[in-house]
């Protein structure tokens, strides 16, 4: 079955536009023109990606977001946010709020596909891969769970792919552009703050109050999972 794609969009023309380009790439496309419609879509009928516009009527995009990533039905559910905003810090904000990733307005829709397939391919579960562990930290790659000490431990498509990369490589350190390429791919164009997002939400879910941090920051250097 072709993936499934929610439009959250209410400029009429740009909805047009995203739903022929999508269809035309074989997705199955679903509609909504503000917040609260989305949020009632996705809990009726889960997609496989939320293609979201930042500014909307009723509840904006960044709120819709933060609800997706609150509800354990969601909370893995892969988002694009749609901005018009080119500031930083709004950037970092949509990726702070929850969105696995996100694209500004005008934008060239070929772009967004490579972005839309790179997240896809991200978020599918990798069959028969086993187990991967390090410092307490346990991930079934069958089964695309995780769990610390026992404990579950709720990510979005992009931390568990960083979290698998690193599980893979454990106390080797990746800077900042080899993360990059591992999660990423090379072929789409991230900015290098965008991995210091992900690595601030991988910290923030897999260590516990009183746990210690098992993503060490390296000086100049990039990151790596290791225990003291």
């Amino acid at each position: 079955m072709s993936p499934s794609i929610l439009v959250v969009e209410d400029e009429a023309a740009l909805l047009t536009l995203l739903r022929y380009n999508l269809e035309k790439q074989g997705f199955q496309v679903e509609e909504a023109t503000d917040g609260q419609e989305a949020l009632l879509r996705i809990a009726e009928n889960r997609p496989d990606l939320v293609l979201l516009d930042w500014m909307l009527p009723s509840l904006s995009g960044i709120e819709v977001c933060r609800q997706i990533r609150r509800r354990p039905a969601t909370r893995d559910l892969p988002v694009i946010m749609v901005t018009a905003r080119t500031e930083d810090a709004d950037a970092v904000r949509a990726l702070d709020t929850g969105a696995d990733d996100y694209i500004a307005k005008p934008f060239a829709v070929d772009a967004l596909l490579a972005r839309i397939r790179a997240l896809l391919r991200r978020s599918a579960t990798v069959a028969a891969k086993g187990t991967l562990a390090f410092g307490g930290l346990s991930m079934d790659q069958d089964a695309h769970r995780v769990t610390r000490e026992g404990r579950p431990i709720h990510l979005g498509p992009t931390e568990y792919r960083l979290l698998e990369h690193f599980l893979s490589h454990p106390r080797r350190v990746f800077s900042r552009e080899q993360l990059l390429d591992a999660v990423w791919g090379r072929d789409i164009h991230v900015e290098l703050r965008t991995v210091d997002v992900h690595i601030r939400r991988l910290r923030k879910a897999i260590n516990g109050e009183g746990e210690a941090d098992l993503v060490r920051t390296v000086r100049s250097a990039g990151y790596a999972l290791d225990v003291d």
